[in-house]
């Protein structure tokens, strides 16, 4: 994915196009008045006051059509620097373009000219407008002027430029690829998950098929840690401030939590994590260690108050649920347990056909000590630890300074998704401090009592941002195993009797074979329900006629496929049925 941001010539080059799409827009609407118009990693924008009117989604080629006009005169774009109070003067009549300038220095001020457009700003740009041709206005919308609601609402523009066509071509088709891939769009097709302000920002819902495929997500990795001698709990969604002030998330996390519910005179938040309860847990009763390691697993639901303009669908959120776990152990236990952890992670991904991903060890920076737990020489040692761990394990990672948990360093295995940003997927961290703060004890082979190391670690890290990294990464295209839907049955005539009994029983043996299948003999026209079976991504649509039902077969074809196959039933359900049970890709 392309960042505008960053690349130092399509930053120039996009901050000149937003500057000739005000223009272009000033020619089209004369009462334009003009907030700011920086380039953002997507490309650039401009926040625009239109007065009474408002831009409607076929007004872009209207605009751009203008854009294009500017852009054959080849005017050159002049930096002039003018005083304060020129600018004050010149500006008179734009309440907006005064407002930045009130908040400017005294001293030089620099505007930019092309031909009868002029604009505040500091530059850089290129030398003339027609080096901004190769454009494409992306999208519009409505936002508050300094994002207060109590201000009106001014038009924002987006768009992008880039110097050739061909990369302008491409990066378009890159964005048409982006909204197939959209796991908000998938979702919404195949009826998986759904917001609504009315519920609240950043809290998705999951529908019957999308909790049925998170279900199943929940059921493949408890399987696995059950077999890796797992423990799994139940914890409550809410915690003391108390509780949070031990562990130190009071004083490191507060900001990413929601505020705090006075009940009965104590005070009480929504947890953001796992950990505290799970060390109340490890306290409950005494350990020696022939007890450790202690594996304590829970798909829990936890909160964190993300800015709003972070949240995206079920892949960040105000309420998910991690796939968490911590793992209890002696010093001499660590590089053993954090060995299976990584084991777990690289099987699993494998089981996803995940290969695009690179480890990264997360350390603190020494010089944020509002961020970090301030212990020196804790963090020596576990930083020490952790590399040396995964020297001697042969992992191939970077060191990232500023990343670790405020409690101790880990390694996070971040994955490049088919659209978007890189992000964390996985994650195990390496914790000398929270057992201390909990006073986490067990007693050593000499009777002595000892604090334990805890292992915090996430394989799947959330389900739904998982969920959503598989719905982009397939284009909802999901195996057999954990489609919601894994057959549906299309009699050719949904008006015959004779046709339906031999569909449900088709659809009877399926059941019974614990296959999720649908049978749709609505009215509507064959065409129809099978647009809507591929729509919805269905791995096997079955289409049964009098052929079928005579023979006792069933004639179906693979989602996203042409050709179709015709077997008995019962080799039919064998076949679905090992694909299920092998959890084929």
């Amino acid at each position: 994915m392309v960042d505008f941001k960053a690349d130092e010539q399509l930053n120039v080059l996009n901050h000149s196009c937003a500057h000739l799409m005000a223009q272009a827009v000033k020619h089209l609407y004369p009462q334009a008045k003009f907030w700011v118009g920086p380039v953002v990693t997507e490309g650039f924008y401009y926040d625009i006051d239109l007065g009474d009117a408002a831009i409607r989604e076929e007004d872009l080629a209207a605009i751009e059509k203008e854009m294009k006009k500017v852009a054959k005169t080849g005017k050159k774009i002049i930096r002039r620097e003018i005083s304060k109070e020129e600018a004050l003067e010149f500006f008179k009549d734009d309440e907006y373009k005064l407002d930045l300038i009130s908040n400017l220095e005294d001293g030089t001020i620099t505007c930019y000219e092309q031909g009868d457009f002029t604009d505040l700003c500091r530059g850089p740009h290129v030398d003339n407008v027609k080096l901004c041709r190769n454009f494409k206005l992306i999208k519009h919308s409505g936002v508050y002027w300094k994002g207060d609601s109590n201000n009106r609402v001014l038009q924002r523009i987006y768009g992008v430029c880039f110097p050739t066509p061909e990369e302008l071509e491409a990066h378009l088709q890159f964005l048409e690829e982006a909204k197939e891939r959209d796991h908000r769009k998938i979702g919404k097709d195949m009826q998986l998950f759904m917001v609504d302000d009315l519920i609240g920002r950043g809290l998705p819902m999951f529908l019957p098929k999308g909790y049925t495929v998170w279900q199943e997500l929940e059921n493949y990795i408890k399987d696995k840690e059950r077999k890796l001698g797992y423990l799994h709990v139940m914890t409550p969604c809410v915690g003391t401030v108390n509780l949070y002030k031990t562990s130190g998330h009071w004083d490191h996390y507060k900001e990413n939590m929601f505020p705090a519910m006075e009940v009965e005179g104590e005070s009480f938040v929504l947890r953001p994590m796992n950990c505290p309860h799970h060390m109340m847990i490890y306290a409950n009763r005494l350990h020696s260690y022939r007890d450790l390691p202690i594996r304590i697993g829970e798909i829990a639901h936890d909160f964190r108050f993300e800015a709003s303009g972070t949240l995206k669908g079920i892949e960040r959120g105000r309420h998910f649920c991690q796939n968490d776990a911590h793992i209890f152990v002696t010093p001499e236990q660590i590089k053993d347990e954090f060995k299976k952890v990584v084991d777990l992670i690289f099987e699993t991904y494998k089981d996803f056909n995940i290969t695009d991903y690179r480890c990264v060890l997360s350390l603190r920076d020494p010089a944020d000590t509002e961020k970090y737990h301030n212990d020196d020489e804790m963090w020596n040692t576990a930083e020490a630890a952790l590399r040396d761990v995964l020297n001697d394990i042969g992992i191939e990672y970077t060191e990232e300074i500023g990343e670790a948990a405020f409690y101790g360093p880990k390694l996070d295995v971040n994955v490049k998704p088919a659209i978007g940003n890189e992000y964390t997927l996985s994650t195990c961290q390496l914790d000398f401090c929270l057992p201390a703060k909990f006073e986490l004890t067990y007693v050593d082979n000499n009777g002595e009592k000892k604090t334990p190391v805890v292992l915090h670690r996430a394989i799947l890290g959330s389900l739904d941002r998982f969920m959503a990294y598989i719905l982009e990464e397939t284009k909802g295209n999901l195996p057999v195993w954990l489609a919601p839907v894994q057959a549906k049955i299309l009699p050719v005539k949904n008006i015959d009797e004779e046709l339906n009994a031999y569909a449900n029983e088709v659809y009877n043996a399926l059941r019974d074979a614990n296959v999720r299948v649908e049978l749709d003999n609505r009215s509507e026209k064959l065409g129809y329900r099978m647009r809507e079976a591929q729509m919805e991504k269905v791995p096997y649509i079955l289409v049964l006629g009098n052929n079928e039902k005579n023979d006792k077969t069933v004639s179906f074809r693979l989602h996203g496929q042409q050709e179709t196959t015709t077997l008995p039933i019962d080799e039919f359900v064998k076949k679905v049925v090992n694909e299920i049970e092998t959890k084929a890709h």
